[in-house]
């Protein structure tokens, strides 16, 4: 795709709205009757622009019989919606499939009811508030999984590796540094959770940032509603600024460590809040093992 001529494409106010609405669609396609109806033109006229669209490699076409869908070129899906100022469609997570994967991944431990439950609630809480996260249906199978692991763990005999939950509220900040940090310098002889007593949609990218610059990756962690599992199952249960959200059980280690909330923060102002965890999480990691 040639960027020049590609912007230029892109410029024609009625191209722009042909691509915000193929985005904006179920399945992220349509048809060009649809379209032609939408925006108040006649069909011939939209075909005209779904050429230059297609010419230009913004737009593919896949035949269904006399007419045909059109759907932005998955390669461009990022840059076109920036371009835009539209968002691509969200897909229905397949949550049947889900389950059947993790009931086979948790066969002889849990039954298969017991796993399409827990999958269905996890989706029913990553999927509250005003808009459904990025990448729900991966999100759903992740936490589904690490709430079973966790109920194994906490019905079953407890291993030798010790557990840590970090809680904060919207786990998108101070719980993320904190885990990330443990999982760096402990490795494997940790098992490392997170939560949140209000999650938000994602991780701050501060975060991110401030993390990778001291070589601790972020990986594929997001934020997690607290769940009462994830409590039972750990052996030191850290909280942020979150109250009394976690509930108490006998045998755990509860400590609440006192910091600053990054949220809103430039990267300056989250530096020292991530080296004053992780000089806590060394102390910890002392203790530990």
């Amino acid at each position: 795709m040639d960027a020049t001529g590609s912007l230029a494409t892109i410029a024609d106010p009625t191209r722009a709205r042909i691509l915000r609405l193929i985005l904006g669609a179920p399945g992220g396609r349509a048809r060009v009757g649809e379209l032609a109806e939408e925006l108040g033109l006649r069909q011939p006229t939209v075909s005209h622009h779904m050429r230059a669209l297609r010419d230009e490699g913004l737009v593919v076409r896949e035949p269904d019989g006399r007419r045909a869908w059109f759907s932005v070129a998955p390669d461009h899906i990022d840059t076109v919606a920036s371009l835009v100022g539209a968002a691509p469609a969200q897909t229905t997570p397949d949550l049947d499939r889900i389950s059947a994967d993790l009931a086979l991944r948790f066969r002889g431990t849990f039954s298969p009811e017991t796993v399409e439950a827990y999958v269905h609630e996890s989706h029913d809480l990553l999927s509250r508030g005003d808009a459904p996260p990025k990448q729900l249906a991966s999100r759903t199978a992740a936490f589904a999984a690490t709430r079973l692991e966790a109920l194994a763990r906490a019905q079953g005999e407890r291993p030798e590796k010790p557990e840590v939950l970090f809680v904060c509220v919207q786990n998108a900040g101070r719980s993320q540094l904190a885990a990330a940090i443990l999982r760096h310098l402990a490795g494997d002889r940790v098992s490392v959770r997170t939560a949140g007593s209000m999650p938000a949609p994602d991780m701050r990218s501060t975060i991110a940032t401030a993390l990778d610059e001291i070589g601790v990756p972020v990986g594929g962690e997001f934020p997690k509603p607290l769940t009462d599992e994830a409590v039972r199952a750990a052996d030191v249960v850290i909280t942020m600024g979150c109250g009394d959200a976690c509930p108490i059980y006998p045998g755990r280690r509860y400590l609440d460590w006192e910091l600053d909330d990054p949220a809103g923060l430039p990267l300056d102002g989250v530096r020292p809040i991530r080296d004053d965890i992780e000089r806590r999480i060394r102390g910890l990691l002392d203790e530990l093992v």
